[in-house]
């Protein structure tokens, strides 16, 4: 069983710009929605995500919090588009940063489209206690907080956020 653990965080500021050694364009989608997750009718999120010339299915169990079991197959990226097409909610588009940092690889998500403004950093770690550098960047972690994951992003995207929402606060 794959398991991934993984810690999310908002980004303060473009210091991570000129440290990321690579983008990498990504579009995906889901094949079920943050409604059936919730309801509990599905147990585990299913993403299509073409990411540069690759094309990847992924299903995540939803548990809410840094430890997961994710599980990860490649398929032809014309499959991908096919699958995109039938995808519920609306696409998330983003553009990956990686950035190096103490050792450890970070993720920098900068959303496009209806999430555009939303930047966050993910750092996957080999244990949950494992520790690791806060770049000068890092804002609030915000792992627990589901309307980050880009399931939530799908059906609910940034540009449908509160005020109060975009600033941080506590989802209500």
């Amino acid at each position: 069983m794959a398991i991934e653990i993984e810690r999310k965080f908002l980004v303060t500021g473009d210091g991570w710009r000129a440290a990321a050694h690579e983008v990498v364009p990504m579009a995906q989608g889901y094949l079920n929605d943050l409604a059936a997750m919730d309801t509990g009718a599905m147990k585990a999120s299913v993403r299509v995500r073409i990411a540069g010339d690759a094309a990847h299915l992924n299903l995540k169990s939803r548990e809410l919090g840094h430890t997961r079991q994710e599980f990860e197959y490649p398929v032809p990226v014309a499959d991908a588009r096919a699958l995109l097409a039938l995808s519920v909610g609306g696409l998330v588009d983003k553009r990956r940063h990686l950035v190096k940092v103490g050792g450890h690889l970070w993720e920098v998500d900068e959303f496009l489209g209806d999430n555009a403004g939303l930047v966050v950093a993910e750092i996957e770690l080999a244990d949950a206690h494992e520790c690791f550098q806060r770049p000068d960047w890092l804002g609030v972690e915000v792992t627990d907080e589901s309307r980050y994951y880009n399931l939530a992003l799908a059906s609910h995207p940034f540009s449908q956020w509160s005020a109060q929402q975009r600033a941080g606060a506590a989802a209500p």
